[in-house]
């Protein structure tokens, strides 16, 4: 089954970007995902093609219209569509890597990019979207947003990482973060690598990635680390 992504935006030159390259670029052209994207202009019935107003109760910028959104939607993915409808916004849920697993357990996904201060609450509420926050921060839409959520579901394909076993020795799928890595050189700059990983010892080797990983999360991510306890209780 081929992953379907489909992006409504304003700015659809934007894809597919950093995703036709590298791993996620060979796998679309191998026919292991596919991505549209859907001009939310191309819905907006007056001669300017507006896709925007002015926020309800006063208040700056400007809010997505939610009858142009409708008939972006409803063209776009009509009611029996399987997939997931998204919407990349600050508000939304963090994206996680399991929600990551999740989606590439899927049909696909469409996503809506939203622009300005945001879109009206009704067609959030009418047509089911499900917000997604990449980062407590604020980008100008939606766009890298959903580049970012489409290259961390993509990877996740049957087939497309060469190692399938590379997804799973990751950072945040055991709820931790991960172990450093090394390669050769042996030295470098007066720095070797620890004895324990040239040692061919691999329960030794299993120990210590994991003695790190749980150093690494207790001081860089106390969030996970308490996570990870209350998991372990």
């Amino acid at each position: 089954m081929t992953f379907r992504a489909t992006i409504l935006t304003l700015y659809p030159d934007m894809f597919p970007g950093p995703l036709s390259q590298s791993l996620a670029g060979r796998a679309m052209s191998e026919g292991t995902w596919s991505l549209d994207t859907v001009q939310i202009r191309d819905f907006a019935l007056d001669k300017h093609r507006s896709v925007d107003d002015t926020p309800a109760g006063g208040g700056a910028g400007m809010v997505m219209r939610p009858d142009v959104l409708a008939r972006a939607i409803d063209t776009t993915a009509p009611a029996e569509d399987p997939r997931p409808r998204l919407l990349m916004s600050p508000r939304g849920k963090p994206l996680t890597q399991a929600k990551v697993r999740e989606l590439a357990d899927g049909p696909g996904a469409i996503i809506l990019c939203g622009r300005f201060e945001g879109v009206d609450q009704r067609l959030i509420d009418s047509r089911q979207l499900e917000e997604v926050s990449i980062g407590d921060y604020i980008l100008s839409g939606g766009e890298i947003a959903a580049l970012v959520l489409l290259d961390a579901v993509v990877r996740l394909l049957p087939g497309v990482m060469g190692n399938d076993q590379s997804g799973t020795e990751e950072s945040f799928e055991n709820g931790l973060l991960e172990h450093p890595h090394y390669t050769r050189p042996t030295v470098f700059e007066d720095q070797p690598i620890p004895d324990v990983l040239l040692s061919g010892n691999h329960k030794k080797i299993a120990a210590w990635r994991r003695a790190k990983a749980e150093e690494i999360t207790r001081e860089r991510r106390p969030d996970l680390w308490e996570a990870h306890l209350q998991n372990r209780r």
